[in-house]
């Protein structure tokens, strides 16, 4: 007999790893020579406070070494006491305090990712590693990234076997759908703390686990990255891509229905194409420098060559599998990755889907799409962040732009108009992320989104107007509720004959007139020079003589430089700005103002503002996912130290319907446009006598 080790570990903070740990050796403490192991690297001694025996394990502690304390239902062995003391502990200390006990011992090791070098004893000792899932989206996703990591690490999935902790009450998937996604088996489902139930599954958790024998050691555990201990500040890595082995290498272990009492049935599936794929991807990433790929983007014939040698590569390794079902599922496969290696990676099928309106990469193992307004989990992964730091640079190359350590976070834009944004570690804790703001290959006009129910045929009569009649407007709303997409529309009445000069970030507005010229700013270079904001591109648009000056977006000190372009005779200007309604919009222009470094009095700014806005549209995007206009405001002037505005036009949310679609009508707001005076100067035709007296407005209904 030797003792036994079951390591405890949650693939993300608040799973309950720690409670099961604690609550496991309940129940084998008194039943064997029980000891409870506290690996928490970060220092927040959770057993060591619920036990009480902080003071007594800090008496006994030497600088280099554990600590443990007894006089409880078991042995409290903690490794270390703080996150500093951790880097003092040595392995053979470890080692020295492990062979004291008798070989009988029980170990519950409670140990937090990313694992110390201390508690490598554990490690390759373990009995099982009991990963503590909880049954949702996130709960999994998480998981699978673990299962990942401890493959990486050179720990057969033999020996790891998962427990359901329903904790919260919140059961999105079943254990079915768990052990069918990660392969690899549920030998409990744990039901919430204070459900009756829990002590029972604990007690016959407990009860199963002592059934299991000791098993040989680990003898060939990697090392975990070059930090003498794991720190939970980075995403470690614990080899290099060329020696990855795939999570699912080892086969699914056989285990004994007597051995493992909760454990239903054993689960043998065929790997997947995902798997396939991502096996041949770590093969690929370790014979091919993808790093200097992603610079030759630019020139034509070494792509071309390493498109040859990709293909060669891809054939020989395809050729060589034998889980491959048919040629045809060879061919797609093939194109698959050659696709994926040269283009976005998994990305790759995401930015050809129309539906995909944007692309969110939270790190190798989590990708969320939003599709007709609504955010969901994709099935897309990356191999590693590697990968997705490859995706990145593969992207920014021909944009001219960089990302390193030293400049973390950047935009740019994509040949297609998408607007993306990347940053690595140390900006992003957990790794790499990348956003696509996609935009459809086709401009949304009015007339569809009238189709869609977002605003009707009278409002849009009504804006046609106003941009025909040179009022300035800006487009009020949240992060992603349309306000590129309606600015793009309203662009769309600007008459062809006008120089309109359009100013952004990353260039994402696509105006149909012949006479556009199009500036984008530019972030400083290496030295920290050459810099150019949206305010520099604004003061040089009014030296080129402007008919329209339109602003992508007024984010700071440029809104005054706005201003007064409104202010001095270029009218029938348009910008955007993120607020949640009108008022807030003229609020938050008048806050940009203030940053620009001009000591003006506030009545002055707002003076500024009610002379230079005409019209504020507000758009809102809903819970079913729809997007809508909500008002158009009409700014009218001043009384006293506030600028008045009314409302001419609201969208008015009824409720929702049998599919949580939202209800509600349009309606006016019963006052006169003051504008209607400049469109009747202008010679702009709109009659809105007839849209308050007809059958138009009063009892617009949309859906």
């Amino acid at each position: 007999m030797s003792r036994r080790v079951f390591v405890i570990i949650g693939p993300k903070g608040g799973s309950g790893a720690t409670t099961v740990a604690f609550d496991l050796m309940k129940h084998i403490g008194p039943a064997t020579h029980g000891v409870l192991v506290d690996g928490d690297v970060a220092g927040r001694r959770s057993h060591a406070v619920t036990y009480d025996r902080v003071r007594q394990l800090d008496e006994n502690r030497l600088p280099s070494s554990p600590a443990i304390t007894s006089g409880i239902t078991c042995d409290l062995f903690e490794i270390t006491n703080s996150y500093e003391a951790g880097f003092a502990v040595k392995i053979d200390a470890v080692e020295e305090m492990i062979a004291k006990f008798p070989l009988d011992t029980t170990f519950i090791a409670d140990l937090p990712q990313p694992f110390a070098l201390a508690v490598r004893p554990f490690l390759t000792r373990a009995t099982r590693f009991i990963v503590v899932v909880e049954p949702t989206l996130l709960g999994v996703s998480a998981t699978r990234q673990m299962l990942t990591d401890l493959s990486r690490f050179g720990i057969p999935s033999s020996r790891i076997v998962l427990v359901l902790n329903t904790r919260d009450g919140n059961i999105e998937l079943k254990r079915r759908d768990i052990q069918s996604t990660l392969q690899i088996p549920v030998i409990a489902e744990l039901p919430q703390h204070r459900d009756r139930g829990y002590a029972k599954a604990i007690e016959t958790l407990a009860a199963s686990l002592l059934k299991i024998s000791s098993l040989e050691a680990l003898s060939d555990l990697r090392p975990s990255a070059s930090l003498p201990m794991g720190d939970r500040r980075l995403n470690s890595r614990f080899t290099t891509a060329s020696t990855i082995p795939s999570a699912t290498k080892n086969p699914l272990p056989k285990i004994a229905l007597d051995e493992l009492p909760l454990f239903l049935e054993e689960i043998s599936l065929p790997p997947t194409n995902q798997i396939i794929k991502n096996q041949i991807h770590e093969t690929l990433m370790s014979r091919i420098d993808f790093g200097t790929a992603a610079r030759m983007l630019t020139d034509s014939a070494k792509m071309a060559e390493l498109h040859a040698q990709v293909n060669d590569i891809a054939n020989e390794l395809i050729a060589a599998r034998t889980d491959i079902g048919s040629v045809e599922e060879a061919a797609r496969i093939k194109q698959e990755i050659v696709q994926e290696a040269l283009g976005l990676g998994p990305i790759e099928s995401l930015m050809n889907d129309d539906s995909v309106t944007e692309i969110m990469v939270n790190g190798a193992r989590e990708v969320y799409i939003e599709q007709r307004g609504k955010i969901t989990l994709a099935p897309n992964k990356f191999v590693d962040d590697r990968q997705v730091r490859l995706v990145i640079e593969r992207i920014l190359a021909p944009l001219g732009r960089r990302i390193d350590e030293s400049s973390p976070m950047v935009d740019g834009r994509l040949p297609d108009g998408s607007r993306i944004n990347a940053t690595i570690p140390p900006l992003s804790i957990d790794g790499p992320t990348l956003t696509i703001r996609r935009f459809g290959k086709t401009r949304l006009s009015f007339a569809n989104l009238c189709a869609i129910g977002a605003l009707t045929e009278e409002l849009v009569d009504f804006l046609r107007a106003c941009v025909q009649a040179r009022l300035n407007i800006v487009v009020s709303g949240g992060t992603g509720s349309g306000k590129t997409t309606f600015l793009n529309a309203l662009s769309s009445y600007i008459p062809r004959a006008d120089r309109i000069i359009t100013i952004e970030d990353a260039a994402e507005l696509s105006l149909a007139q012949p006479h556009v010229i199009r500036l984008e700013t530019r972030p400083a270079n290496l030295e920290g020079s050459g810099e150019i904001k949206i305010r520099d591109c604004v003061r040089n648009a009014l030296r080129m003589r402007p008919d329209r000056i339109i602003v992508g977006e007024c984010r700071g000190a440029e809104a005054l430089d706005m201003l007064q372009a409104m202010n001095t005779g270029h009218d029938g200007s348009l910008t955007t700005i993120h607020a949640n309604t009108p008022r807030d919009a003229l609020s938050r222009i008048e806050t940009m103002v203030m940053m620009a470094g001009f000591e003006l009095p506030v009545r002055a700014i707002r003076e500024q503002v009610s002379a230079a806005i005409d019209i504020v549209i507000q758009i809102s995007r809903f819970s079913d996912g729809s997007r809508k206009l909500v008002s158009v405001s009409e700014v009218v002037g001043m009384e006293g130290d506030v600028v008045t505005m009314q409302e001419l036009f609201r969208y008015r949310q009824q409720g929702v319907d049998t599919n949580r679609a939202v209800i509600g009508a349009f309606e006016t707001g019963g006052v006169q446009p003051a504008c209607l005076e400049k469109f009747g100067e202008l010679g702009v035709e709109f009659d809105f006598a007839a849209l308050l007296s007809g059958s138009k407005v009063p009892t617009w209904s949309q859906r």
